[in-house]
């Protein structure tokens, strides 16, 4: 839905009053076009706003949510492949789909609120009861936010504090984050309460933060490869390099930003403002002792996604005793990438870039071990040599709570 609120603004059918339903992905499993929180508004004259899959399932979404808007009520819908009939309303992918469908206003999604809210901020995000009972909260500082604190999430649970406090364990994690998911709520009566007090309070929250960084720090020919493949990946790339003869070089301009400074004093100086988190990717490529130690001392102190560094396998033992000359534990060394990149036969700046992106891939979606292969103690090979699905429910970079299809029970 957060994707769909800049639109609402010159939207004619919101714009005019018109009633309308929400449609929003909220389980899926195997193969799917689109991922978790993927929504789309259907008017009461079946004008559409958005897309669920591309055209698999979309007729059959505007009529189920025709048939909503009438009735007055949410509904579930499922959608999955059939063997018999693999060209009617399902997915010929293969995945699955359950596609929460309700009408706005009422008790529903308040399309002025959204309206209101859809800005050009980087970081947003809608909290929605999809039970009876309806209801939404835009977040605009998710980051931050904090559920116990927060009067409009009270509002939205009825001023419990029982589900309040139940909730903030499960929803400040996927605000914080970034993601997209499901949060269930039983009532405070217990399982044995009958009548509409006995109806699980079921939550969908959608979070977005500004783009991760990535840091890179080496003003060299593998820094100028690598600054437009983080890029590529949707990172906000940062060049560091305490040479101001390197750094000023003309190929390194496309990065957000460019730095010249001592690279641990920055990464310190960024870590004390709060600029970097726990999806902060490090990549030192600046291959010089005198660099690497002192940074790598400090990024290994950090909760980092990722910290990667560039050289030999001499280089990397030599590199290993100098930070255990400096009291860095063993297990913190355990999270250090290095040498840096996966095995994939590098050689030239712009492969040596592409297998440093697969190995951020690679440890964003731990896979586990396959016996059949080519690298067994990462797991990751090709796809040639594997078996089952292709997509593992790997998550998203903003949103690893993409799942397999739950009971809408």
């Amino acid at each position: 839905m957060l994707d769909l609120m800049p639109s609402l603004g010159t939207w004619r059918p919101a714009v005019s009053g018109q009633r309308c339903a929400v449609a929003t992905i909220v389980a899926a499993g195997g193969s799917v076009p689109r991922p978790l929180g993927t929504s789309m508004l259907v008017s009461e004259h079946g004008d559409v706003l958005g897309s669920l899959s591309g055209g698999c399932v979309e007729g059959a979404v505007v009529e189920a949510a025709l048939q909503a808007m009438h009735d007055g009520g949410s509904r579930l819908e499922s959608f999955g492949y059939s063997a018999e009939d693999a060209f009617a309303v399902g997915l010929t992918c293969g995945g699955e789909l359950e596609v929460h469908i309700q009408p706005t206003g009422a008790a529903g999604l308040d399309l002025a609120l959204l309206n209101s809210a859809s800005g050009p901020q980087s970081s947003l995000a809608l909290i929605r009861r999809l039970d009876s009972a309806g209801g939404a909260v835009v977040v605009p500082d998710p980051a931050r936010f904090s559920a116990v604190g927060s009067r409009e999430l009270s509002a939205l649970l009825g001023g419990d504090d029982y589900l309040i406090s139940a909730a903030a364990a499960q929803l400040e994690p996927l605000l914080h984050g970034g993601r997209t998911g499901l949060v269930r709520l039983a009532p405070a009566e217990g399982c044995g309460v009958s009548g509409p007090e006995a109806e699980p309070i079921t939550l969908f929250v959608e979070s977005r933060l500004p783009a991760a960084r990535m840091l890179i720090f080496g003003a060299n020919d593998f820094g100028a490869a690598l600054l437009p493949a983080g890029k590529l990946l949707g990172y906000e790339v940062t060049l560091c390099d305490a040479r101001p003869v390197f750094s000023s070089q003309g190929r390194f301009l496309d990065a957000d930003h460019l730095v010249t400074d001592w690279p641990h004093r920055y990464l310190a100086a960024e870590a004390a403002a709060a600029r970097i988190d726990s999806r902060t990717v490090v990549c030192v490529l600046t291959h010089d002792p005198k660099f690497d130690i002192p940074l790598l001392e400090t990024a290994l102190a950090l909760d980092l996604a990722y910290v990667g560094a560039m050289g030999s396998r001499r280089s990397h033992r030599q590199r290993i005793d100098g930070l255990l000359d400096r009291g860095i534990p063993v297990e913190a060394l355990e999270r250090l990438h290095s040498p840096i990149g996966l095995d994939l036969g590098a050689v030239t700046p712009a492969e040596v870039a592409v297998s440093i992106t697969a190995e951020i891939l690679a440890s964003r979606a731990p896979h586990p071990a396959s016996a059949c292969a080519p690298y067994p103690a990462s797991g990751w090979g090709s796809l040639k040599d594997g078996t089952g699905p292709i997509h593992q429910n790997a998550p998203e970079h903003n949103n690893p709570e993409q799942s397999k299809v739950t009971p809408w029970t």
